[in-house]
Protein backbone atom coordinates (compact mmCIF):
# COMPACT_ATOMS: atom_id res chain seq x y z
CA UNK A 1 0.00 0.00 0.00
CA UNK A 2 1.45 3.18 -0.85
CA UNK A 3 -1.31 5.80 -1.46
CA UNK A 4 -1.92 7.46 1.85
CA UNK A 5 -5.61 7.91 1.14
CA UNK A 6 -6.20 3.81 0.10
CA UNK A 7 -4.10 3.75 3.38
CA UNK A 8 -6.15 6.20 5.53
CA UNK A 9 -9.33 4.21 4.03
CA UNK A 10 -7.84 0.73 4.23
CA UNK A 11 -7.23 0.54 7.76
CA UNK A 12 -11.00 1.21 8.85
CA UNK A 13 -11.57 -2.22 7.18
CA UNK A 14 -13.77 -4.83 8.72
CA UNK A 15 -11.29 -7.58 7.40
CA UNK A 16 -8.48 -7.29 10.26
CA UNK A 17 -5.51 -8.71 7.64
CA UNK A 18 -6.26 -5.73 5.28
CA UNK A 19 -6.95 -3.17 8.50
CA UNK A 20 -3.70 -4.38 10.09
CA UNK A 21 -1.58 -4.11 6.79
CA UNK A 22 -2.77 -0.24 6.84
CA UNK A 23 -1.95 0.28 10.23
CA UNK A 24 1.22 -1.06 9.88
CA UNK A 25 1.89 1.23 6.58
CA UNK A 26 0.67 4.36 8.11
CA UNK A 27 3.30 3.66 11.21
CA UNK A 28 5.81 3.48 8.33
CA UNK A 29 4.66 6.73 6.84
CA UNK A 30 4.40 8.41 9.97
CA UNK A 31 8.50 7.36 11.14
CA UNK A 32 9.37 8.51 7.58
CA UNK A 33 7.36 11.70 8.01
CA UNK A 34 8.96 12.56 11.37
CA UNK A 35 12.28 11.67 10.35
CA UNK A 36 11.94 13.89 7.49
CA UNK A 37 10.41 17.01 9.40
CA UNK A 38 13.13 16.16 12.42
CA UNK A 39 15.93 16.70 9.71
CA UNK A 40 14.29 19.81 8.26
CA UNK A 41 14.23 21.39 12.12
CA UNK A 42 17.80 20.48 12.81
CA UNK A 43 19.12 21.84 9.28
CA UNK A 44 17.18 24.94 10.22
CA UNK A 45 18.85 25.66 13.56
CA UNK A 46 16.08 23.79 15.90
CA UNK A 47 17.48 22.80 19.09
CA UNK A 48 16.42 19.75 19.97
CA UNK A 49 14.28 20.55 22.61
CA UNK A 50 12.17 22.42 20.63
CA UNK A 51 11.97 19.38 18.14
CA UNK A 52 11.10 17.32 21.64
CA UNK A 53 8.27 20.05 22.09
CA UNK A 54 6.57 19.94 19.26
CA UNK A 55 6.83 16.14 19.09
CA UNK A 56 5.53 16.01 22.48
CA UNK A 57 8.19 14.14 23.79
CA UNK A 58 11.05 14.27 25.94
CA UNK A 59 14.68 16.18 24.37
CA UNK A 60 16.67 12.67 25.16
CA UNK A 61 14.12 10.38 23.49
CA UNK A 62 14.05 12.13 20.44
CA UNK A 63 17.94 12.89 20.42
CA UNK A 64 18.21 9.25 21.18
CA UNK A 65 15.82 8.21 18.33
CA UNK A 66 17.62 10.32 15.83
CA UNK A 67 21.50 10.63 16.51
CA UNK A 68 22.24 8.38 14.51
CA UNK A 69 21.73 10.24 11.66
CA UNK A 70 24.25 12.93 12.84
CA UNK A 71 21.92 15.99 13.79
Amino acid sequence: MSDATAVAAAASSKDPAVGLRAVAALRDLQESLEELQVTSARDQGWSWQQVADALHVSRQAVHKKYRRLGL
